[in-house]
């Protein structure tokens, strides 16, 4: 097991790891719209803090040497599902190729009040 981090992402908030490497997978925690540089909920909405998050996975998948080609499987929590369509656009962005397996779920709350929390899982690429 191997500890992923990266300071492109915002730093653990509570005792876990950005990611972890274990056999042929990386498993990423949850990100939420924080600016890595400032630990702040990014302006702006539900868009930009789905860019956000976005930005901030690729950075954990990136420091794991993967990218979103490896993703298998993700899981989004909202604290409205009213916002599921403009997540939902940003998300499908990250994704050119066959899209991961995944769900979504309403959440009564997340951490820092963020409105959208994704974690992930992927493979390991042997190329």
């Amino acid at each position: 097991m191997k500890a992923i981090s990266t300071k492109e992402a915002p730093a653990a908030i509570g005792p876990y790891s950005q990611g972890i490497q274990a056999g042929g997978f990386v498993f990423l925690s949850g990100q939420i719209p924080l600016d890595p540089e400032t630990g702040n909920i990014v302006p702006g909405g539900i868009d930009k803090q789905a860019e956000r998050v976005m930005q901030n996975l690729r950075a954990v998948l990136k420091a794991a040497g993967c990218d979103f080609g490896d993703v298998v499987r993700t899981t989004i929590y909202l604290t409205d599902l009213a916002n599921f369509a403009a997540v939902n656009e940003v998300y499908g962005k990250c994704f050119a190729g066959t899209p991961p397996a995944r769900a979504t779920v309403q959440v009564a709350a997340l951490p820092k009040g963020a409105h959208v929390e994704i974690d992930a899982i992927a493979v390991i690429s042997a190329t």
